[in-house]
C-alpha cells in the first residue's frame, strides 16, 4: 500500500477520481449549494423530531409513569424501525429517485412526529415514535448520495462533515426546545411543535429539488477497462463483502453511534440528577455539550481532506485518532472529574465525538461504485443503529436502573475505544479498495 513520494501521490490522484461530478457550471454549483443547504435544514429537522423527546423523560415518567427502561425505549425505537426499513429504502433511493424518496420520507416522519402529540399511553407513543424511524429510515442514505454526487471527491469529507454538524445542531435544538415548551405548554405541545417545519420542508424539496440520473449497475473488464456487463444480486453482495476498508467502517460507526446516541439520550438526565438543576437548565446544559459537536464534524472533514492529500488512507487514520481521543477525555470526565471541570472536558468531548463521521462517511462512498452509495451508507446506517444507536438508550437505561446513572454513563467511552481501533485496522485495506472502484460518469437530471 502507497503513502507518499512522487509516483504514489500521482496514483493517489489517479484513485481518487472515481467519477465525473455534476457541478461544472456556476449555475449548476449555485444550485447545488441551494441543494446542500435544504439536506442540511432537513437533516437539523430529523434530529430536531428524533432528540426532542429525550428532554421530556422527567414530564413522562410523571404523567404516564415510566421506567427509564421505557423512556429510553423510545429513543431505541425509532432506530430500531431504521434497522428494518432503511436497508430496503435505501434500494429505492439508489434504482428509483434521490427526490422522490427523500421528500416522500421526511413528510412522513414529520407527520408521525405530529401524531405523537395526541398519545395518551406509553403504547401509543412507542408506535408513533416508530413511525418516525420509518420515515426516517433512508434519509441519510440519500442525502449522502446527493452531496457525493455532487461535490468532488476531494472535497467529499469536507461537505459530509459540514452537513453532519446537523445531527448535533439539531439534537441540541430538540433537547432545548423540548424541555423549554414542555415546561411552559406541557410534553404534548413540545412533540407536536417541533413537526411542524419538516412538513414545510419536505414540500419545498420536492417542488424544487433536482436530482442526478439513475446511475446504471455496470462492472469494467479488469484487462480492457471496457464495460462488461450489470452487476447481478450476489456479485453486489460479494464487492461488499470483499471490501475490507467498508467492513471494518460499518462495525467502527456502530461503536461510536452506542455513544454518541447515550450522550444525546442521558445527558440532560444525568444534569438533572446529579447538578440539582431544573429540566430546562438540564437540557440547556447538555445541548451545549452536543453544539460543540457542530465545530468538531466539519473540523474532521478540512483535516481530512487535507491529510489525504499527503496519505492516501488518512480518512481512516483521523477516524481512528479521534475515536480513541474522545474515548479518553470522556472516561476521565465521568470517572474522576464533577463540577465545572466535569464539564469542561465533556465540552472537549462534544467536539471530539463527531469529528470521525465525515471521514468515515466518505470512506462508506469513496470505495464502492457510485450506483450503490446509497446502499452503501444504508448498510452503515443498518449496522450502526443495529448494534449502537438502537440499543444504546435502553441498554444504559436498564443499567441505570439497576446500578445508577452514573455507572452506566461511566462504561460508554469503552465502546469508541474499539472503534477507533476497528478504523486502524480499516486503514491497512483502504488503498487496495479503492482501486478496484469503477470510474462513472454522472449526470444531472433535467
Amino acid at each position: 500500500m502507497e503513502h507518499g513520494g512522487a509516483s504514489g501521490l500521482g496514483r493517489d490522484r489517479e484513485l481518487r477520481a472515481t467519477e465525473t461530478v455534476l457541478v461544472h457550471s456556476p449555475g449548476l454549483k449555485r444550485y447545488a449549494h441551494y441543494l446542500f443547504a435544504l439536506l442540511f435544514l432537513l437533516y437539523m429537522f430529523d434530529y430536531i423530531d428524533r432528540l426532542v423527546v429525550t428532554s421530556l423523560f422527567p414530564f413522562l415518567k410523571a404523567d404516564l409513569g415510566l421506567s427509564d427502561a421505557q423512556c429510553g425505549a423510545l429513543v431505541s425505537g425509532v432506530y430500531w424501525s431504521i434497522v428494518v426499513f432503511t436497508f430496503p429504502v435505501s434500494i429505492l433511493v439508489d434504482r428509483w429517485s434521490r427526490r422522490r424518496s427523500v421528500g416522500l420520507m421526511v413528510l412522513l416522519w414529520s407527520l408521525a412526529a405530529a401524531v405523537s402529540a395526541l398519545t395518551r399511553t406509553f403504547g401509543q407513543l412507542f408506535v408513533a415514535r416508530a413511525t418516525v424511524g420509518l420515515g426516517e429510515a433512508g434519509y441519510a442514505p440519500g442525502g449522502n448520495a446527493l452531496i457525493s454526487g455532487m461535490y468532488p471527491p476531494e472535497k467529499r469529507s469536507l461537505m459530509l462533515g459540514i452537513w453532519n454538524a446537523s445531527i448535533p445542531l439539531g439534537s441540541a435544538l430538540g433537547t432545548v426546545l423540548g424541555g423549554l415548551i414542555a415546561t411552559r405548554y406541557g410534553w404534548h405541545s413540545a412533540l407536536g411543535l417541533v413537526a411542524l417545519p419538516g412538513l414545510l420542508l419536505g414540500l419545498l424539496f420536492l417542488l424544487t429539488a433536482r436530482d442526478y440520473r439513475t446511475v446504471e449497475l455496470t462492472r469494467s473488464l479488469a484487462t480492457t477497462g471496457t464495460v462488461d456487463r450489470g452487476m447481478r444480486p450476489g456479485e453486489i453482495a460479494r464487492r461488499f463483502l470483499g471490501t475490507p476498508s467498508l467492513l471494518f467502517t460499518y462495525v467502527a460507526f456502530a461503536c461510536n453511534t452506542f455513544v454518541s446516541t447515550a450522550l444525546l439520550t442521558w445527558l440532560p438526565t444525568y444534569f438533572h440528577r446529579y447538578d440539582g438543576l431544573g429540566m430546562s437548565m438540564a437540557s440547556i446544559k447538555g445541548a451545549t455539550v452536543l453544539l460543540l459537536a457542530v465545530v468538531g464534524a466539519p473540523l474532521g472533514g478540512i483535516v481530512a481532506d487535507a491529510w489525504m492529500k499527503r496519505r492516501l488512507n488518512a480518512r481512516l487514520l483521523l477516524a481512528s485518532i479521534t475515536c480513541v481521543a474522545s474515548s479518553g477525555v470522556l472516561f476521565v470526565a465521568f470517572a474522576f472529574l464533577d463540577g465545572s471541570a466535569q464539564y469542561l472536558a465533556l465540552l472537549a468531548g462534544g467536539l471530539l465525538a463527531v469529528a470521525y463521521v465525515p471521514a468515515a462517511a466518505a470512506v462508506v462512498q469513496d470505495v464502492v461504485h457510485p450506483g450503490l452509495w446509497a446502499i452503501s451508507y444504508g448498510v452503515a446506517v443498518v449496522v450502526q443503529n443495529l448494534l449502537g444507536s438502537s440499543v444504546s438508550p435502553v441498554v444504559v437505561g436498564a443499567l441505570s436502573d439497576s446500578l445508577g446513572l452514573k455507572a452506566a454513563i461511566l462504561l460508554v467511552p469503552l465502546s469508541s475505544l474499539l472503534g477507533g481501533a476497528l478504523f486502524f485496522a480499516g486503514s491497512f485495506f483502504y488503498a487496495g479498495d479503492i482501486r478496484r472502484v469503477e470510474k462513472v460518469r454522472i449526470e444531472m437530471e433535467r
